[in-house]
């Protein structure tokens, strides 16, 4: 088989990149190890900053997320029992889209087929070949028998545990890591949002979310050890925790019901350097991964569909080979912005054990300034809503 691009890995990243190099013109295949109801079954983000949702919008992927989607204009944290107002639109501009992660999935998988796109599912044994030369291959295995796919470029969508990073020589890769001693415990359900806006409260049992996928699905988290197995969470468990987190004025209003999914999410910070290598490019999880506090995992995923996307146009298009070294550089300026923001999310959120009082008490005090000075709420309300994309040129 022949073909211009490769896609390993069939997630939110492949399939968008996938539907905007197929809406230019450049042929592409999708290769992913799992089967589809599995990539549509993992429950993820949903909060789209504006930059996604133009980006969803330019790959003709927006209909049902313009219809279904809940825009919101300001989020609300809580500390000390305190509720503070951050207005997204009023202080940077822009909003927010809440639509589900496994939403825009199944969106971008209904559209590939419907155009006919060329995707294998299913595969093992992925292995990539000859990325320095100018002629990559890409060869896997799929109901027993062996393919190999000729391609100018690979994009590893893969995420975190695929093989596109593993396929960088050590030598070349550079790896930056921050572990978290606590994860998110999370509970999907189909009850009403406790909120009208999404509320990040901080308490001394532990941070808490309160998020929501639509009008009628609420998605609650709260930090929890790592040593916690959700098998030691009933559902009782869970809403007498959440409701001993926040103030009574909140949890009057909440209604509660059967989980839908209860899991663990670890809290990690991670960036490989750099992005690219010969003719293979990391998107996604694949280069680096972020707390969820900031809300910047799919979207960051996003940003660097729209540097590959745009390079790649330009490479076919206009013969503007000079701007394939440029990916990581875009990629990863845009990153550790998002990296940043999510550090600084966690650090003023959560609770940590053996913290000093000097850390505590600066703690405090970044919580005081940047939720009681415009400046601050501005810088929260900036980040939140994605810093624009850099252009291509």
């Amino acid at each position: 088989m022949k073909t211009q691009v490769v896609i390993v890995g069939a997630g939110p990243s492949g399939l968008l990149l996938g539907q905007l190099l197929q809406a230019a013109g450049i042929s592409n295949i999708i290769l992913e190890r799992q089967s589809p109801d599995y990539v549509l079954g993992r429950i993820r983000a949903g909060i789209l900053e504006s930059g996604t949702v133009e980006l969803l919008r330019e790959a003709g992927v927006s209909q049902r997320m313009d219809s279904e989607g809940l825009v919101h204009e300001g989020v609300e944290f809580l500390f000390d029992g305190q509720r503070i107002p951050v207005a997204l639109k009023a202080l940077s501009g822009k909003a927010v889209m809440v639509y589900g992660q496994t939403e825009v999935t199944r969106d971008l998988m209904a559209a590939r087929e419907q155009e006919g796109g060329a995707s294998f599912y299913g595969v093992s044994q992925v292995e990539l070949h000859s990325l320095k030369s100018d002629r990559p291959r890409v060869t896997f295995e799929q109901a027993g028998e062996r393919y190999s796919i000729e391609c100018d470029y690979v994009a590893g969508c893969d995420g975190f545990h695929g093989v596109s990073r593993q396929a960088i020589p050590k030598t070349v890769l550079r790896e930056y890591e921050r572990a978290y001693s606590f994860g998110w415990l999370g509970l999907l359900a189909d009850t009403p949002p406790l909120h009208h806006e999404l509320i990040y409260a901080h308490h001394s049992r532990g941070f808490v979310l309160c998020s929501q996928r639509s009008l009628t699905r609420s998605r609650y988290y709260l930090q929890v050890p790592l040593s916690e197995k959700v098998e030691q969470w009933s559902d009782a468990r869970f809403w007498d925790e959440l409701e001993q987190r926040l103030p009574a004025q909140l949890t009057a209003g909440l209604q509660t019901g059967p989980s839908l999914e209860k899991s663990i999410a670890p809290l990690r910070s991670f960036v490989a350097e750099p992005m690219q290598y010969g003719r293979l490019f990391l998107v996604g999880d694949a280069a680096h991964i972020v707390p969820p506090t900031g809300a910047k995992g799919l979207n960051l995923a996003a940003s660097d569909v729209n540097y590959l996307w745009r390079i790649l146009s330009k490479v076919y298009h206009e013969g503007r080979t000079d701007l394939l070294e440029r990916y990581s550089e875009l990629a990863l300026r845009r990153v550790w912005k998002g990296e940043r923001f999510s550090w600084f999310m966690t650090g003023l959120l959560h609770e940590f054990s053996g913290q000093s009082g000097f850390e505590r008490r600066i703690q405090q005090a970044e919580r005081e300034y940047y939720l009681t000075s415009r400046a601050g709420l501005t810088t929260i309300a900036e980040n939140y809503v994605g810093l624009p994309y850099e252009e291509v040129r």
